[in-house]
């Protein structure tokens, strides 16, 4: 399933973390090979940046593929500040 992305020059992405993309990838009980497929990002290139705990070295456009898509798909990225102490989360809508 390949789910379209519209870039708009007004999306701005959070720099949403490697851990955020895993954790996200769980809540939907997507696959990494799901994931690509859906965003247009490949494979190898979604396993590296999932290897990061903090923010992929990746292009910023390739990121907010990643991030659109999972959004599309009900995932909603915390900043940290959403309760106490916490770092950066994901929750489904």
């Amino acid at each position: 399933m390949h789910i379209a992305i519209k870039h708009s020059a007004d999306y701005k992405a959070s720099m949403i973390t490697g851990a955020q993309i895993r954790a996200a990838r769980a809540l939907l009980g997507w696959t990494t090979q799901r994931l690509a497929d859906a965003s247009g990002v490949h494979y190898a290139t979604l396993s590296r940046a999932e290897q990061s705990d903090g923010i992929p070295n990746m292009r910023a456009q390739t990121l907010a593929s990643v991030q659109m898509t999972l959004e599309k798909a009900g995932c909603q990225f915390m900043d940290g500040t959403y309760s106490g102490e916490g770092g950066p989360g994901v929750r489904l809508r």
